[in-house]
C-alpha cells in the first residue's frame, strides 16, 4: 500500500514559539517515516500565512542523510533550532563508511560536485565517485547503485522507486487544499468527525488496493469539508472516516491524528 498524505501549513499556528514549531515539524517527520510516506504535500488554508516555508524546509531538511545537510542546507534563521530535531534514522541515512567497505549493488544518497572540470558524486565515504549520469548540475542530490564495489567504486543513477527498502519522502507544497484533491488519480481518505467510524471493512479497500491512496488532514480551525465547502461534490474517489470516533478531548491536534490515523491504517494493512 502506498500512502501519502496532505497537511496544512496552518498547523504551526498553535505554538507561539519557533523553538515549539520546530519541535511539532520533527515529530510529523518522524510519523511520516515510520510509516513510510511518500509524498507529503503541504497545503495553504488561508490569506494568513505563518511562518511561510517554515514546514518544507524542516521537513526537507530532516528527510536529507546528514552528511549531506551542509552542503544543500546553508546557514538559515528557519533551522536556528535545529538541535531540537529528532533524526529520521531511515535506511538512506547510512552513515558515512571507509570505500574498502562497498560493495557492488549498495545504494547511497549522494550531491553531484565538480573537480578541475569533472563531474564526481560525494556518497559520504572518504573518496569522491566519478560520475557519468544525467544530472550534472553541481549541487544536485541524486540516488547511486554501485555497479562495482572497492577498488573499481563505480555508479549508476537510479530512481528512488527502484529502491527496495523505504528511501525517504518527498515534500511538496500546494497553493490550496482543493487543487490537490481535484488532480489526484488514486484513492482519498478524508480524516473527518463528519466521516463514519473507522472499521477494518472500510480500510480493507485501501490497504488491499494497488491504488496509491492520499489520507487528508485538516487545519486547527477548519475541517477538511469546511475548507473545502461546496466544492466537495467535485472530489473523486474520496470517503471521510472518523479515526477517533470517542475522544474526550475538543480537538485533535494534527502531530496527534497524523500519529493515530496512520498507525490504524497500518495495523489493517
Amino acid at each position: 500500500m502506498k500512502l501519502s498524505v496532505a497537511i496544512p501549513e496552518s498547523a504551526l499556528s498553535d505554538e507561539s514559539l519557533k523553538i515549539d514549531k520546530t519541535r511539532k515539524i520533527s515529530i510529523l517527520a518522524r510519523a511520516c517515516a515510520i510509516f513510510k510516506i511518500d509524498t507529503i504535500y503541504i497545503y495553504q488554508e488561508g490569506h494568513k500565512k505563518t511562518d511561510p516555508g517554515l514546514m518544507t524546509m524542516i521537513l526537507r531538511y530532516l528527510e536529507t542523510p546528514q552528511f549531506l545537510r551542509r552542503r544543500l542546507f546553508p546557514k538559515m534563521n528557519d533551522l536556528k533550532f535545529a538541535g531540537v530535531l529528532q533524526p529520521l534514522k531511515i535506511p538512506s541515512h547510512n552513515t558515512p563508511v571507509n570505500s574498502k567497505k562497498i560493495k557492488t549493488g549498495d545504494i547511497r544518497e549522494g550531491i553531484v560536485v565538480s573537480s578541475k572540470g569533472e563531474k564526481f558524486v560525494d556518497v559520504g565515504i572518504n573518496q569522491l565517485i566519478r560520475y557519468y549520469g544525467n544530472n550534472t548540475t553541481n549541487g544536485k542530490r541524486v540516488t547511486v547503485r554501485f555497479k562495482e564495489g572497492y577498488p573499481k567504486l563505480s555508479i549508476k543513477d537510479i530512481d528512488k522507486s527502484e529502491v527496495p527498502e523505504y528511501w525517504g519522502y518527498s515534500v511538496k507544497e500546494r497553493s490550496n487544499l482543493f487543487s490537490i484533491l481535484s488532480e489526484w488519480k488514486g484513492n482519498i481518505i478524508i480524516t473527518s468527525r463528519k466521516g463514519k467510524p473507522v472499521s477494518n471493512e472500510q480500510l480493507s479497500k485501501y490497504t488491499k488496493s494497488n491504488e496509491h491512496t492520499l489520507v487528508v488532514f485538516g487545519s486547527p480551525e477548519k475541517g477538511v469539508h469546511e475548507i473545502i465547502g461546496g466544492r466537495m461534490n467535485k472530489v473523486q474517489n474520496a470517503k471521510s472516516i472518523n479515526f477517533f470516533p470517542n475522544q474526550a478531548t475538543e480537538t485533535v491536534r494534527l502531530e496527534e491524528a497524523l500519529l493515530g490515523t496512520l498507525a490504524i491504517i497500518n495495523a489493517n494493512n
